[in-house]
């Protein structure tokens, strides 16, 4: 398990900090919002929108802590995620506050606070805009790349040619070594015949 440096630590650090900062401001806005209503005891458009904007920065939280790793972020443009997520999401939020516009009366407020579906579409929508241009984290290359291990299986074929190899091996030595011995008894055999030669000549006389 890869253990975190300093700098990973400070970072874990302001992040808690950050999270901790948002619940808190979360808490003092939905107060805030929850008092500005209008004559029918409706929540206002500001407070349908300080609410919104509330869950659209936590959808960006989600966003960046589900996203983490070692090297650079990928960064591209996905207009499949523009289409089905950002566009939709802006739509119910926009919709929930103008009451001019189609399906008003389903996604606008009607208990002093905004709907569920609006504010799952604010997450959404603070999700789908960083991800609509930004896609996870390269891999950080090693800085040296780990050589390849080759293990030899023990048994099996491989040991059955690797003795055979051996047998052959210790064979050839001792036939080379046997031609050797031959070719040295031949030619110390006309040596010993000349000087037995010698001998019987030396006691003829």
């Amino acid at each position: 398990m890869k253990k975190p440096n300093k700098r990973e630590t400070v970072n874990l650090f302001f992040s808690a900090f950050l999270i901790l900062a948002f619940i808190v401001c979360a808490q003092f806005f939905s107060q805030f919002a929850a008092n500005l209503t209008g004559a029918d005891g409706k929540l206002s458009v500001a407070g349908q929108l300080v609410t919104s904007l509330i869950y659209v920065v936590f959808g960006l939280l989600v966003f960046y802590a589900t996203r983490v790793g070692d090297g650079k972020a990928v960064k591209r443009f996905s207009p499949l995620t523009l289409v089905i997520l950002v566009l939709p999401s802006l739509y119910i939020i926009i919709a929930s506050m103008a009451k001019f516009m189609p399906l008003n009366s389903v996604f606008a407020s009607n208990n002093g606070t905004i709907s569920v579906i609006v504010a799952l579409a604010s997450v959404a929508l603070g999700y789908g805009i960083p991800y609509t241009f930004f896609s996870g984290f390269e891999l950080k290359p090693d800085d040296e790349p780990e050589a390849e291990e080759t293990t030899v299986l023990e048994g099996g074929i491989e040991a059955d040619v690797i003795e055979a190899a051996k047998e052959e091996t210790a064979e050839t030595e001792e036939a080379v070594q046997e031609a050797a011995d031959e070719v040295q008894e031949a030619a110390e055999a006309p040596a010993e015949d000349v000087k037995a030669e010698d001998k019987a000549e030396e006691t003829a006389e």
